[in-house]
């Protein structure tokens, strides 16, 4: 899976901005996570059609950058994230963002981005959804 995050200057009106240039792409937004850093904004999201929104983005003079993301089917108790997250940490290998996808029916579906996707792969594949 592919994300796309966006640092922009936070202002009000940003996400709107952002959705309707998807909406004019024809690009449908499938998750997004919006966080203001001081006067900065990071955005980041799964969208339907990644070339045309990384695209339209660009061309409206956004800065995006994308990366690679694994995701993992987790059981839905306290402990288990902890549990993978400190196979990354014996592994040495840094996570660059971890998002909550989805929970449903015991089980929650969680977006994993590292320095080192390939090998990060290799340590959840018990738990990697393909």
């Amino acid at each position: 899976m592919k994300q796309i995050t966006i640092v922009a200057k936070d202002h009000p009106g940003l996400m709107a901005d952002i959705s309707e240039l998807m909406l004019k792409a024809g690009v449908n937004i499938e998750s997004l996570d919006a966080e203001q850093v001081g006067a900065r904004a990071a955005i980041v999201m799964t969208v339907d059609r990644y070339d045309t929104a990384l695209q339209a983005l660009r061309s409206a003079h956004f800065q995006a950058v994308t990366e690679d993301a694994i995701l993992v089917k987790l059981e839905d108790h306290p402990g288990a994230l902890a549990a993978i997250a400190r196979r990354f940490k014996d592994a040495g290998i840094n996570l660059r963002s971890i998002r909550s996808l989805s929970r449903d029916a015991g089980t929650s579906i969680v977006a994993i981005s590292t320095e080192r996707t390939k090998e990060a792969m290799e340590l959840v594949k018990d738990v990697l959804i393909s």
